[in-house]
This record gives structure tokens, C-alpha cells and sequence, in this order.
């Protein structure tokens, strides 16, 4: 066999495929607000598309779309204002943390830290276990109007 015979082996032109990341396959945002209706209700407000989910440190957002996690986490944290979120991604097998706060990203932070102290519930959901319909409590973003947004807010602010 010669140098230029690979028989049936086929190089591509562009290896950067081979060596880009890959974009999350779950994505979820830690909150501590109190009930999932009121993080979905701001979720719908703020135009993220989540399932809202309860759990003992505070509801979790798990993105309709894992790919849009940091514009998610950015506009939850907005949301929220000095109450900081974390953002978890999981992709390629491997898992990522990071805090947002007003917005901004603050910080990674390493991913077996924040999941020491985590309830159950996020474990099983990042590593998908459990699919988020599942999950007793869930209240979806998607399909809630302005009105019914506010007034889901308005309810848990007395």
C-alpha cells in the first residue's frame, strides 16, 4: 500500500469538528426562589422557556433549550437582581458550574462543590435520570401569558 492509498479511509478537509465543543444536553438554573409558578412566571416574563421545578434550596429552572443557557441565566439572574443564580450544564459527559449575578457572570465554580450539598432532584435531572415531567410540582413557562405571568407574581408577593 502506498503513501496516497487509504482505501476506503476518508480525511475531511476541516478537523475543527472533531475538537469544538459540544453544546450542553441539559441545562438547569438554581434559584432561590421560594415555588416553582413564581420562577416559571418570571421565566415566561423574561422570555426563557423553562420547566420550573420545586426543591428544599429553591425552584429550579431546566431550560427548554440547553443550548441557551447563558442568555437564560443572564436574564434570570437580571430578574432576580442581587440574588444569585447558578447556572449547571452538562455536556460531553461532564459537568459545568458557574454564578450569575444582575446578569453578569461572576464565577465558575467547580461543579462536585455545588453538587455536594444539592437535593436529590438536580442530581437526577443533570444526569438525566428523571425527565422533568416527572417531577411532582413542575410548572411549565411556556404558554403563560403577560396576564397570567403577573398575576401568578402578584400571588406570592402577599
Amino acid at each position: 500500500m502506498s503513501g496516497d492509498d487509504l482505501g476506503d479511509v476518508q480525511v475531511p478537509d476541516d478537523l475543527s469538528g472533531l475538537t469544538a465543543a459540544q453544546s450542553p444536553t441539559v441545562a438547569v438554573v438554581v434559584t432561590q426562589v421560594a415555588v416553582a409558578d413564581a420562577l416559571a412566571a418570571a421565566c415566561s416574563l423574561a422570555g426563557v422557556d423553562v420547566d420550573a421545578v420545586p426543591s428544599p434550596v429553591g425552584a429550579l429552572a431546566v431550560l427548554r433549550d440547553p443550548a441557551a443557557g447563558l442568555p437564560a441565566a443572564g436574564a434570570v439572574s437580571r430578574l432576580l437582581r442581587q440574588a444569585p443564580v447558578v447556572l449547571l450544564e452538562r455536556r460531553d459527559g461532564k459537568i459545568t458550574a458557574s454564578q450569575w449575578v444582575g446578569g453578569e457572570h461572576q464565577k465558575d465554580l467547580p461543579a462536585g462543590l455545588v453538587l455536594s450539598g444539592a437535593p436529590p432532584v438536580l442530581e437526577d435531572l443533570l444526569l438525566g435520570e428523571l425527565p422533568v415531567g416527572e417531577v411532582e410540582g413542575v410548572v411549565s413557562s411556556v404558554g403563560l401569558s403577560r396576564w397570567k405571568a403577573m398575576r401568578m407574581l402578584a400571588a406570592h408577593r402577599r
